[in-house]
């Protein structure tokens, strides 16, 4: 009766283990960010911007091309990709056919250390004065695409959100109907399993779930 109570017992750990895994596909700090800047955007009778995955691929991108460099991010000493990089390095990487890129309209990067949830990126890193409120609410956008990733999984935190004036369904257009996914890092619009810039946080939770459960179960049945 306790081998086959402990079988039972573990089957619904393992089961409930998944399910919670699969929830989390929606708990994407980049899409998280897209629906603030939408939020914001539609208080200030600006429209909402429709979150293409192409061009938020390309967000992400956008990112690496730093290499990390956290100090290239605004100051002085701050940088930016060529515009070349778009239609040569970036698109191919994403699979965005490069036909149909369409101009950006807009560009917000941030970077520190410590990682912080989408809102608070959102207010403190992203919208630093008048110039980045005047991206934001620009009535020109008709796109926006969001990323979000640490370097190989760790710090610094770099947060990027790019806007464009496409077409809805025919700008950044994708091989196959999908960005390619990447990592370390998250973009939006992917439907893409993404909880937070380190993936590997996710796996030393469920371990750690997983160790608890079976250290209860264990006491509980004097196994």
């Amino acid at each position: 009766m306790a081998k086959s109570t402990w079988f039972l017992l573990v089957s619904l750990l393992v089961v409930s283990a998944a399910a919670a895994t699969q929830i989390k596909v929606t708990d994407n700090p980049a899409d998280e960010l897209v629906s603030v800047i939408n939020s914001n955007r539609t208080a200030h009778k600006a429209s909402t911007l429709y979150d293409n995955p192409g061009l938020a691929c390309i967000a992400l991108q956008y990112i690496k091309a730093y290499q990390s460099d956290c100090s290239a991010v605004g100051g002085t000493d701050a940088k930016k990709p060529l515009e070349s990089e778009f239609a040569e390095t970036f698109a191919p990487n994403c699979g965005v056919l490069a036909s149909t890129l369409t101009p950006i309209t807009g560009r917000l990067l941030g970077c520190q250390s410590k990682y912080v949830p989408p809102s608070e990126a959102f207010s403190k890193i992203l919208i630093e004065n008048s110039k980045s409120l005047e991206i934001l609410y620009n009535k020109n956008h008709t796109e926006v695409g969001a990323a979000v990733s640490g370097s190989d999984g760790g710090s610094p935190y770099f947060w990027c959100v790019l806007f464009s004036s496409g077409k809805t369904n025919s700008s950044f257009a994708t091989e196959g109907g999908a960005p390619k996914i990447t990592r370390p890092g998250c973009f939006s619009g992917a439907d893409d399993e993404c909880s937070g810039a380190d993936d590997r946080s996710r796996s030393s939770h469920m371990w750690s779930f997983f160790t608890a459960a079976l250290i209860a179960m264990w006491y509980a049945f004097g196994l």
